[in-house]
C-alpha cells in the first residue's frame, strides 16, 4: 500500500505537486486561520534546506561553470550581456509600475492617519555594500552567506584554475564532480517543496488573510497585474526578439522555481531550484547558469523596481504630492541604480522605497508612514515580486546563453514528462 501511493506521489511531476501544495495551503490557511502557525515549523525547515545549499551550491557550480569557459574573456562577456541585460528588464518594470499607477490610482482617498510609522535600520551606504562584495575572510562570507561576495570568490578560484591549466585540472575534475553532487542534493531536497510550500502559504494565509489584502485593493491588483505583463511581454519578449527562441517552452520551463519563489519570497532561497530548471527544462549551458543566476538572484529586481515605483507614485497621490516629468524620471534613475546594490538587503524593497522617496521630496516622517502602512500585507506582494525576479533571471540566461551558442535546443523544446 505504501509502495503504490509512493509510486503515485513520485509519479506526478514535482511542479504539479508543488501547485497542488500551494492551493491547498491557501484554503487550509483561510479556515485554520493563527492556527496556521503551529503548523510554519515545516516551511521554516524547508526555508533552511534550501538556504543550507545557497553558498555551496553557488560556490562549486559557478567554479565548475568559469573553468568550462577556458578562457576569462568569455566571462566578461557573459557578465557584461547579462548586466545590461537586467538593468533594462528592470527599467522596463518601473515604466510599467508607473503606467499602472497613473492608471490605477491607488492612493487617490488613502487615509494614512492610522497608519503606525515605522523606521527602518540603515543598509548601509552604496559603497559600503559594493566593498562588501571583495570578501576579507572567504570563509567569513561562506558563513554569513553573502552570495556576492561568494560570487567573486569563486570566479577568482575559477580564473585561477584557468590559468594554472594543466596542473589545475585535477582540482578541476574536483569541482565539476562537485557541481554534479550539489545538483543531485538539491534534487532530493526539492522533494520536500510541497510540504514547505503548504505550510508557508497556510501561515500567510492565516495570519494575514485577505482581509488585510483587500485593505489596499488597487495597489495590490497593479502589483499583480504589473508582474504578470512584465513577465508576458518583457520576459517573453526578450526571449522571442533577441534568443529567436518560442516562448511557451520558456514559460513550461519556469514553472516550478516560479511556485518556490512565490512560496519562500526569496530569490536566493529559490536559486537551486532555479539552477536545476535551468539545466534540465531550458537547456542552458553550465558556464552560464552558473554565473548568470547567482549574479541575478542578487541584484536583478524586476518585480522589486515595479512594486518601488507604484508605490512611490501611491505615496504621492496619499499625501497629495505633485509629480511631474522630472521626478518620474528621478523614480526611474534612483529605483534602477539603487537596485543594483541593494538586492542582497534583508527587505530590499523597504530600503529601495525610502531611498526614492527621499529623492521626489518625501519627508523621513511620511516614509515612515508609508513604511508602516506597507509591512502588514507585504509579505502577499513580495510572492508575486520574487516570482517577476526569478522568471527575468532565466530569461536574461536564456537569451545569453543563444548569444553565447551554448543552449540545447532538444531540450528547451522538449514536451515536460506529465
Amino acid at each position: 500500500m505504501i509502495r503504490r501511493l509512493a509510486r503515485r506521489w513520485f509519479g506526478i511531476v514535482l511542479w504539479k505537486r508543488i501547485l497542488a501544495a500551494l492551493v491547498l495551503g491557501a484554503i487550509a490557511g483561510f479556515f485554520i486561520g493563527d492556527a496556521s502557525q503551529q503548523i510554519k515549523w515545516i516551511g521554516d525547515l524547508f526555508i533552511r534546506m534550501i538556504k543550507m545549499l545557497i553558498v555551496p551550491l553557488v560556490f562549486v557550480t559557478l567554479v565548475s561553470g568559469v573553468t568550462a569557459m577556458k578562457d576569462p574573456k568569455r566571462l566578461g562577456s557573459i557578465g557584461g550581456k547579462a548586466i545590461a541585460l537586467y538593468l533594462g528588464t528592470t527599467f522596463c518594470a518601473i515604466v510599467i509600475g508607473i503606467v499602472l499607477a497613473l492608471i490605477l490610482r491607488p492612493g487617490v482617498g488613502i487615509d494614512l492617519s492610522g497608519a503606525e510609522a515605522t523606521t527602518l535600520d540603515s543598509a548601509g551606504s552604496l559603497t559600503d555594500r559594493l566593498m562588501g562584495i571583495v570578501p576579507e575572510n572567504p570563509f567569513a562570507a561562506f558563513a554569513e552567506g553573502n552570495v556576492l561576495a561568494v560570487i567573486f570568490f569563486a570566479i577568482l578560484v575559477g580564473t585561477g584554475l584557468i590559468l594554472t591549466a594543466e596542473r589545475g585540472k585535477p582540482l578541476a575534475d574536483v569541482f565539476d564532480a562537485g557541481s554534479e553532487l550539489m545538483l543531485k542534493v538539491t534534487a532530493i531536497v526539492m522533494e520536500f517543496a510541497p510540504f514547505g510550500v503548504f505550510a508557508l502559504v497556510a501561515w500567510v494565509m492565516g495570519t494575514v488573510g485577505p482581509a488585510t489584502f483587500l485593505n489596499v485593493f488597487l495597489l495590490a491588483v497593479g502589483v499583480y497585474v504589473g508582474c504578470f505583463l512584465h513577465m508576458l511581454i518583457v520576459h517573453g519578449g526578450i526571449v522571442k526578439l533577441f534568443a529567436r527562441l518560442p516562448v511557451m517552452p520558456f514559460y513550461r520551463g519556469v514553472r516550478e522555481p516560479q511556485l518556490v519563489a512565490y512560496s519562500t519570497s526569496s530569490s536566493s532561497a529559490t536559486l537551486p531550484a532555479t539552477l536545476s530548471a535551468a539545466e534540465h527544462n531550458l537547456g542552458i549551458s553550465a558556464p552560464v547558469a552558473s554565473s548568470v543566476l547567482p549574479l541575478g538572484a542578487t541584484v536583478n529586481m524586476d518585480g522589486t523596481a515595479l512594486y518601488v515605483a507604484m508605490i512611490s507614485i501611491f505615496a504621492a497621490q496619499a499625501f497629495g504630492v505633485p509629480l511631474g516629468i522630472y521626478e518620474y524620471a528621478l523614480i526611474g534613475f534612483t529605483t534602477t541604480l539603487v537596485s543594483i546594490g541593494t538586492a542582497s538587503v534583508p527587505s530590499a524593497s523597504l530600503f529601495l522605497m525610502a531611498a526614492v522617496l527621499d529623492v521626489i521630496g518625501m519627508t523621513s516622517a511620511q516614509t515612515a508612514i508609508v513604511v508602516g502602512f506597507i509591512l502588514p500585507f507585504d509579505r502577499i506582494l513580495d510572492m508575486m515580486r520574487t516570482v517577476a525576479n526569478v522568471t527575468g533571471d532565466l530569461a536574461v540566461a536564456t537569451v545569453v546563453s543563444v548569444w553565447e551558442k551554448d543552449l540545447d535546443p532538444e531540450t528547451y523544446n522538449a514536451l515536460p514528462t506529465e
